[in-house]
């Protein structure tokens, strides 16, 4: 690292790693966001270092010429109950990573960890669409789904450390095969994933202008651009946010049946689609909840905080445990 100049106070930086992307920025206590860097995830059949590698550049990209703090790393996947390692990640090659520690040695300041999913709750509980409500469901839509469990503001990380991998209930015996090795997984339906998956199913059916936006080439199709398309009325695009919002809210009913939460606040990339998404969910939440019509059934909203809630959520605990 390079010398840091005199007075510096330095910086907490928070990082999201998912499926595709890293994304790092420096966080400030409010959770307002100053300069970011963007890297690609190195994908799931690399050696690890290179995804420590892509993490260690991003990092001090948005550092600059700062001296850091502390850095909190929110990572798609199990993180143990010490905040040490990344025990399985399903888009990442990561199995028993001791990711705090080598990062810390990498980079010389304190490092703290937990999965993206947790951190996005922690920044929606603090600064977001969750502040104040008693209990609080997090679900984050991007490559697959995360989700978290919040009570008074506090992450309920279960005994492990792994509570609320919703994205791997089975919701379909014998269905889709997913990346944790499993099948009929919850995200294989309602997910980024799954949104690109049943757009090229559909565009199968009749025309789309996402053959255009694609070249032709089914494979070039990506979430951004369903999400272009059904802004302009395609139909294809909104029958895919249709069948992927209907999961949605079919998966949110099994959970508010098991904890009766307060509220549920929907974030991650997809999310973004707002009410394309939000609408189809709310109505398959209230057909598929058991006794919705005798129950106070639960709003379900839109993070405020964007794609960037993980990576808040992340400078929030690294601030705390720099302390």
């Amino acid at each position: 690292m390079s010398e840091v100049a005199a007075g510096d106070p330095g910086v907490v930086v928070g990082v999201d790693i998912g499926g595709t992307k890293v994304l790092a920025g420096v966080v400030a206590a409010d959770g307002t966001v100053g300069r970011t860097a963007l890297r690609t995830t190195p994908g799931r059949r690399v050696v690890t270092s290179h995804v420590e590698d892509a993490l260690v550049e991003a990092i001090l990209e948005a550092a600059g010429d700062r001296s850091l703090t502390a850095v909190g790393v929110a990572a798609a996947g199990f993180v143990d109950s010490a905040g040490e390692r990344v025990r399985f990640a399903p888009h990442l090659p990561w199995q028993g990573e001791p990711l705090r520690d080598l990062l810390q040695a990498r980079l010389g300041c304190p490092v703290a960890l937990d999965n993206d999913a947790n951190c996005a709750a922690r920044a929606e509980a603090h600064h977001g669409a969750a502040r104040g409500a008693t209990s609080a469901l997090m679900i984050t839509m991007g490559t697959g789904i995360g989700g978290a469990v919040l009570l008074d503001g506090v992450v309920l990380r279960g005994a492990n450390g792994m509570a609320g991998e919703f994205g791997h209930m089975q919701v379909v015996p014998d269905g889709r095969a997913c990346e944790c090795g499993r099948s009929g997984c919850w995200e294989q339906y309602s997910s980024g994933n799954a949104l690109v998956r049943t757009a090229r199913a559909l565009m199968a059916e009749q025309p789309s202008v996402l053959q255009e936006m694609s070249d032709g080439n089914v494979d070039r199709i990506t979430g951004p651009m369903v999400t272009a398309a059904a802004e302009e009325g395609d139909l294809v695009a909104r029958r895919a946010f249709a069948s992927v919002g209907d999961w949605l809210g079919v998966g949110v009913a099994n959970l508010v049946a098991a904890l009766d939460p307060e509220l549920v606040v929907v974030g991650g990339g997809v999310s973004a689609a707002g009410d394309r998404l939000l609408e189809p969910a709310r109505a398959a939440l209230q057909r598929s909840l058991v006794g919705a019509a005798h129950r106070v059934v639960p709003d379900l909203v839109a993070g405020r905080l964007g794609p960037g809630s993980g990576m808040v959520g992340a400078a929030l605990l690294a601030a705390r445990s720099a302390l």
